[in-house]
């Protein structure tokens, strides 16, 4: 029977939207043609926003306030609102510099512990109304959003839990509401907001004082959909357990809510590594600031390139999302010291990851799901599309699961793998080693949506590179490999 050839595009719809452009060639006679489904998820799976936030790789952080004026790091709560008077004060400055960063996502302190508010709040006269900024008609938060609007940079804001200056505070039911008029304010007022960011801290003089998350957030969800919540308990996004901007070797995007608490030390080193048999989806956010203080303050720089690095290797390419302080200074400017040092950081990025030398390579694999031509083939791991297409084994060959990269010349010089799972249908890879020309030069554990190895034995010349899955929750999917060349990198 003559068979019929024809293209077309068709929707599968597992929790998340995939489109697929692919051709098909059907026989009535042998319905064997027809493609092989993807394999079941593994529970729990990120949502659309957990996902758009995990590609943004690095977002930012602006701490900016009457400690910027006061050369400290929490203020007292009994600072005038006079102290804050920046001269020359620009949002567009600081979003200009997080898009030449390539940041698209900025996170303002619209208010930090010590009660200041960067926005003309109705409920409090402690804020820029009574600064001589702009002699009390400015707002910081307006301005900061109407930048970023105008640059397509979507906006985040912390707005601090403890206030040391409000006299309802220690008050459970006043302050409770207060905090959460405040908290209405912002997220209806300012359009669009794609992060919230809330902490645990609390004064020593109310050591018991109640948060009432739970009313929050269920408020943050209904006024703003699709924003994620950031919490040491999520729901959308974890705190990484350090503000040094580095994951645990081991890190899980999934966790267990109900073993989690706001403000509670003794989980430092479970939210740090996450659970594999966590129920939630709450990937980590390694927060840490570009120099010692949160603040700006004089004495103090901008870390230099290899430390920054060292925080990319160890927060992005461990399957987590880094939020970068860059505080703007005195002035209202970010200071020009912090701005090429993020030029720096940015090019030494683009550098390092603009080649793929495995782009050139020939791939193979132990087996694959469904065959040849059935849409899960190897050559999905150097694609572009980094998440919804990828390599599957064959689910009868459950041992020896491997995928190796051959170049088909000359030898590769590299120092780095990297490694991406399809995470849209959940985290799998629980242990893989990393084999060169026959010799094991890594090993790990999580892979999660992006794992950079940077080899310890430093830069090798090779021709074949294999990845050998050692054990997984189910099948392995993985989206992307690299090898790459980081010149930066100086092993000792």
């Amino acid at each position: 029977m003559a068979k019929l050839i024809f293209r077309c595009s068709f929707a599968v719809l597992l929790l998340h939207q995939l489109a697929l452009d692919f051709e098909v060639v059907v026989s009535t006679a042998q319905p064997g043609n027809l493609a092989t489904p993807p394999p079941l998820p593994v529970l729990p799976l990120p949502n659309y926003s957990q996902l758009k936030w995990q590609q943004r790789e690095i977002i930012m952080f602006l701490h900016f306030g009457v400690n910027t004026f006061t050369d400290s790091e929490w203020g007292t709560g009994k600072e005038s609102p006079a102290v804050f008077n920046p001269t020359h004060l620009d949002a567009g400055q600081w979003v200009d510099v997080a898009v030449d960063a390539g940041i698209s996502l900025m996170i303002l302190t619209a208010k930090h512990h010590d009660g200041f508010c960067l926005w003309p709040s109705r409920y409090t006269d402690h804020s820029v109304i009574n600064s001589p900024w702009k002699g009390g008609h400015g707002d910081v938060v307006g301005e900061f959003v109407a930048a970023a609007k105008a640059r397509g940079v979507d906006v985040g804001l912390y707005l601090s839990p403890w206030d040391r200056h409000d006299r309802r505070y220690g008050h459970e039911k006043a302050y409770n509401e207060y905090y959460t008029a405040q908290l209405q304010e912002l997220l209806t007022n300012y359009g669009s907001v794609r992060e919230i960011w809330f902490d645990g801290a609390k004064g020593a003089n109310a050591p018991n004082m109640s948060y009432y998350f739970g009313d929050w957030f269920g408020m943050v969800k209904e006024l703003q959909s699709s924003i994620n919540i950031f919490s040491d308990a999520g729901p959308d996004v974890r705190w990484v357990g350090d503000e040094q901007g580095c994951a645990g070797s081991t890190c899980w995007s999934a966790i267990n809510r109900t073993s989690l608490s706001i403000g509670n030390a003794s989980i430092v080193q479970y939210l740090n590594k996450g659970d594999p048999k966590g129920t939630d989806w709450i990937p980590p956010e390694c927060d840490v600031s570009l120099r010692k203080g949160w603040f700006w303050h004089k004495s103090q720089s901008p870390k230099k390139l290899n430390q920054l690095l060292e925080i990319y290797y160890n927060s992005v390419g461990r399957n987590c999302l880094l939020l970068l302080n860059v505080p703007p200074n005195s002035s209202g400017l970010i200071s020009q010291l912090d701005i090429e040092r993020l030029k720096e950081f940015r090019s030494a990025i683009n550098t390092i990851f603009s080649n793929n030398l495995a782009e050139t390579c020939l791939v193979t694999v132990s087996s694959q799901r469904g065959g040849e031509g059935r849409g899960f083939g190897p050559e999905n791991v150097l694609d572009r599309d980094h998440l919804w297409t990828y390599w599957v084994p064959d689910e009868a060959n459950t041992k020896g699961q491997w995928i190796e990269i051959r170049a088909t010349d000359h030898e590769l010089s590299f120092n780095v793998v990297m490694i991406q799972e399809a995470i849209g249908l959940g985290q799998r890879i629980k242990r893989h080693e990393i084999y060169v020309d026959g010799r094991l030069v890594a090993e790990g554990t999580t892979i999660g949506y992006k794992k950079l190895h940077r080899l310890e034995i430093g830069a090798v010349e090779a021709k074949r590179v294999r990845i050998v899955i050692l054990k997984s929750r189910k099948l392995p999917l993985i989206s992307h490999i690299g090898l790459y060349f980081d010149p930066y990198w100086h092993p000792k």
